[in-house]
């Protein structure tokens, strides 16, 4: 295929209703194609021909359409429509659909196969907290089990409901600022309102609310265009500038919860010594203990004119991981974006972004940075504009000293311009029968090359595969890696034995199962045997007290009710 010649990808909004409109990532007009170079590397890889670019496989441009089971109890929906209104509760097939499925690739493949797996029986639309308690009140008293829903980006199988109920879907309504103080740096906001909505309110907050200064949560995930607070704060999420900002857990002051066994509600105080921290307690809990209805947030002075960007080429993986372990262990500062690729995905990312050629090779060879060993730092620093500069000059002193190149902040920009588009890559690559799905896990300093080296390996067992793994966020004590595979695979139970043979090389690894995606229950069979015994029992007796029906979110999310079989 000619580098020349338009490859075919489908370029449309996908159809109304149809299987393809709930599986296509994000905006339904926006597409991010693979260009020619990433299209040959994959051909090459993989062992394809030019047909697999030509026809898409399994397009999913048909109406949604499944047989149905019976529903809920008229009685019941009635209920539910007397204190949501009749538009305030959906049973149609598309609608339920949707809200049962997430971005989890087994849903994805799922749904290339007309599967409609482990949905809910009807979805409601509350628009308040009043309206959510009342909800699980009905719920509580007939026995009908309820999932929260947010932005719906949950690649843990969050959203799956196998046991049927209600979807609660917070995103209609419940997208409200509820208070700003400029006094405490503190917003206070309905659990489903969406990332851009609430940075463009801080942003515009001399306008909106009649502040002194325009402020950030400084939170901004890969799915930050199509997420919401409630949903960071459920999976303890963490956004791309973490290692300046913090990740959610770090941003949380307050939060309102409806349980079945009663609300809860925690106070925004800077600091308390109460006993144990609820407000971390319940952070993370995936909707198995409750609804979290509102959410407040610690947010700071928005200051993009300070902002300093940088990039650095270094020789291999080793010497960068020691510079970057100097620069997060030093005391100048922490940096906000610290994003390290190791060679594979500097390889693959150089291809992606048109950075590459024959010559600029040799002379990068030159100077040490040879293909397959050069790794790319990306970075900003953030704050006033002091502390950015001496910020900078840090991560410059250390990379200066590990041999790196440095290649200016022009190419921190060019990611920031497309860093949300990426995974808008999946739906094109799936056409072509190819497979593209992440994990991530978090790791100490000491044991991070061993992680890195095990779980590759894991990867790489399956032939003609593609690894590309990042450190995405980091801390003086260690930080994330973030593990990309691309494998030829369409077959669900290939997936599913591939998927379990890397989070057993994970764990067998030392790293912790997850940084900031959740566990959900993808990764919940694998939950206990990291934790213990006693700590799962511990999460399960504030299940019981919190929801003494188990109507919260339930078959498997957190592992909290696993049969024994089902635990790895």
């Amino acid at each position: 295929m000619s580098r020349r010649e338009p490859l075919p990808w489908i370029h449309e909004p996908p159809p109304p209703g149809s299987w393809r409109s709930i599986f296509k990532w994000g905006d339904p007009g926006t597409f991010k194609h693979p260009n020619a170079r990433l299209c040959d590397l994959m051909r090459r890889t993989f062992g394809l021909d030019e047909a697999a670019f030509r026809e898409p496989r399994r397009p999913g441009l048909a109406p949604v359409a499944f047989p149905e089971p019976p529903g809920l109890p008229e009685g019941v929906l009635a209920a539910f429509r007397a204190v949501l209104g009749e538009g305030g509760v959906e049973t149609g097939a598309y609608a339920r659909l949707r809200a049962g499925t997430g971005k989890t690739m087994l849903d994805l493949l799922r749904l290339r196969e007309g599967l409609a797996v482990d949905l809910p029986a009807a979805v409601l639309h509350p628009r308040n907290h009043h309206e959510v308690r009342r909800i699980l009140e009905i719920c509580a008293r007939e026995g009908i089990p309820a999932t929260p829903r947010g932005g719906g980006s949950s690649v843990t199988l969050g959203l799956a409901c196998p046991r049927g109920g209600v979807t609660l879907d917070l995103t209609r309504h419940m997208h409200k600022v509820l208070a700003l103080s400029e006094a405490d740096q503190t917003v206070t906001v309905e659990a489903g309102m969406y990332g851009p909505h609430l940075e463009a309110v801080l942003n515009a907050a001399p306008e909106l609310f009649g502040t002194k200064h325009r402020y950030t949560c400084g939170h901004f995930p890969q799915s930050f265009e199509w997420s919401t607070v409630g949903g960071w704060a459920v999976t303890r999420g963490a956004g791309q500038n973490s290692t300046y900002y913090g990740k959610i857990e770090d941003l949380v002051a307050a939060q309102t919860f409806a349980a079945p066994a009663g609300d809860l509600r925690t106070r925004a105080w800077p600091r308390a010594a109460l006993g144990p921290d609820l407000d971390q307690l319940l952070l993370g809990g995936e909707g198995a203990f409750g609804v979290l209805t509102e959410v407040t947030l610690r947010i700071f002075r928005h200051l993009p004119e300070t902002r300093r960007r940088y990039a650095y080429l270094f020789p291999d993986w080793e010497a960068a991981c020691g510079a970057a372990r100097e620069v997060l262990q030093g005391e100048d500062g922490r940096p906000s974006v610290f994003r390290l690729s190791d060679a594979e995905e500097t390889d693959i990312a150089l291809k992606l972004y048109g950075v590459e050629h024959p010559v600029l090779d040799t002379l990068l060879a030159l100077k040490g940075l040879k293909p397959g060993r050069r790794c790319l730092l990306l970075g900003t620093a953030d704050g006033e504009d002091g502390q950015t500069r001496v910020t900078a000059a840090a991560v410059a002193r250390a990379a200066r000293a590990a041999g790196a190149l440095s290649l200016s902040g022009l190419v921190t920009r060019a990611w920031e311009h497309g860093r949300f588009k990426d995974p808008y890559l999946r739906e094109d690559l799936q056409d072509a029968g190819i497979l593209t799905d992440t994990l991530e896990c978090s790791v100490t300093w000491s044991n991070l090359a061993q992680v890195h080296r095990r779980v590759r390996e894991a990867v790489h067992a399956r032939p003609r595969t593609l690894c590309m793994a990042h450190m995405s966020h980091a801390y003086p004590q260690g930080g994330n890696l973030y593990f990309i595979f691309i494998t030829a695979m369409e077959d669900i139970a290939s997936y599913l034995a591939y998927q379990a043979s890397i989070l057993d090389a994970i764990r067998a690894s030392g790293a912790s199962l997850s940084h900031h995606h959740g566990i959900g229950r993808m990764t919940a069979p694998w939950l206990e045997g990291q934790l213990g015994s006693t700590a799962m029992d511990l999460l399960r007796a504030l299940k019981a007290h919190l929801d003494p029906g188990g109507i919260m979110n339930p078959g498997g999310t957190l592992g909290l009710d696993l049969p024994g079989a089902a635990r790895r």
